[in-house]
């Protein structure tokens, strides 16, 4: 009999690195589900598809909705073929309205359980989380429930949350598991970037001078990761065919995580390596409290152009967590994948900042690899 992997927001960048994986890994048939309001934008995410997987076109089927339609998966008529479905589709901006990320990621993940509850077959289904949907709460994050209570950076964490939660308690018969994802700052570990967050537009602040405060503590760590590595161990986990209902923490723990001093240190050395940065002896950030911070970044969003507005915004609302000392458990991860690649992170920082500085943040074309790719 046919079985069917149904990947949601495959056109995204989570999803797609899954329908690669997929397609060259595994012989199942996938749905490739896409957001699409309407049917020119449909053929328009269908074409690219098509033109991204050429040698595959017989693996794959496109369908598409929105997550905030009352019925998004109303397109696809192979229900009763799915084994598995991978939940990627979310809105991942940490400055996410209230709203929209109500709609998709809480109220999305809701409407994918519901669907799933309709496919006889299934075997499996992985909802792609983030660490932070443990919010503010400081300590060791186990790979277990947490409260959907809060408190919260933003939107985003809450609803991630809040969407765990709701799949946990609200679908005690589905196949589920979920993976908490750690910050991804590259595809892999040459440095190369194709989606851009906090991250990115905090060090292009720092590379041009334009913020002298850094919310946050030194002794902070930061959990970084590429979205292979993050990819490659839920994929083996899936493959496995682990008992359902678990959760993983897809990230290393704290002794192998930058603080945030180091990070910034790190960044700075690299920083010089370029002549323009050196003749500007631009000086590394000052830690500061939240209140300061807010007050620089009011009057800066006052004065300066939409580079810089744009990065502030998307920096604000996960600045409290750079208070929050958090240790990750990953047991449950390393019991099924014992040899989990965690990345080199001071070569990873290394490579991603020389590719940031080299393509001028996504603006030029990249000439050249920081590093050696690593395998799919």
């Amino acid at each position: 009999m046919t079985e069917s992997v149904l990947i949601t927001g495959a056109d995204g960048y989570f999803g797609g690195m899954f329908a690669k994986k997929y397609l060259t890994q595994s012989d199942d048939h996938l749905l490739l589900w896409v957001r699409a309001k309407d049917r020119a934008e449909y053929q328009r995410k269908y074409e690219q598809l098509s033109q991204k997987y050429p040698s595959h076109k017989r693996r794959f089927s496109v369908c598409g909705g929105d997550l905030s339609d009352p019925d998004p998966f109303s397109s696809i008529s192979g229900a009763a073929d799915i084994t598995t479905i991978v939940h990627t589709a979310a809105i991942t901006r940490f400055n996410v309205e209230q709203s929209l990320a109500d709609a998709v990621n809480r109220d999305g993940t809701v409407k994918v359980a519901s669907f799933a509850d309709k496919c006889p077959r299934l075997e499996q289904l992985a909802f792609v989380s983030t660490l932070y949907s443990s919010g503010l709460a400081p300590g060791c994050i186990e790979e277990a429930q947490v409260s959907p209570a809060g408190p919260f950076a933003n939107h985003y964490e809450r609803s991630k949350s809040e969407a765990e939660y709701l799949l946990q308690t609200g679908f005690p018969q589905l196949p589920w598991s979920i993976f908490r994802a750690a910050t991804i700052i590259a595809d892999d570990d040459s440095g190369n970037v194709v989606q851009y967050n906090v991250f990115h537009n905090t060090m292009r602040l720092f590379f041009h001078g334009l913020i002298s405060l850094l919310p946050g503590c030194q002794t902070t760590p930061i959990y970084l990761t590429t979205g292979r590595s993050t990819v490659n161990a839920i994929f083996q986990i899936l493959s496995a065919r682990q008992t359902p209902q678990k959760i993983y923490n897809v990230c290393y723990g704290h002794s192998t995580a930058m603080s945030m001093g180091e990070l910034i240190d790190r960044a700075f050395s690299n920083f010089a390596d370029d002549a323009d940065f050196r003749k500007k002896r631009i000086l590394k950030p000052l830690f500061t409290d939240l209140e300061a911070f807010e007050s620089l970044a009011s009057v800066l969003k006052g004065l300066s152009g939409a580079v810089v507005k744009q990065a502030l915004d998307s920096i604000r609302p996960f600045a409290k967590q750079l208070f929050i000392e958090k240790e990750v458990a990953n047991q449950q991860l390393l019991e099924v994948c014992p040899g989990y690649a965690i990345p080199d992170m001071p070569r990873l920082i290394d490579n991603v900042i020389h590719y940031l500085i080299r393509t001028k943040w996504g603006r030029e074309p990249c000439h050249g690899m920081a590093g050696q790719e690593a395998n799919a």
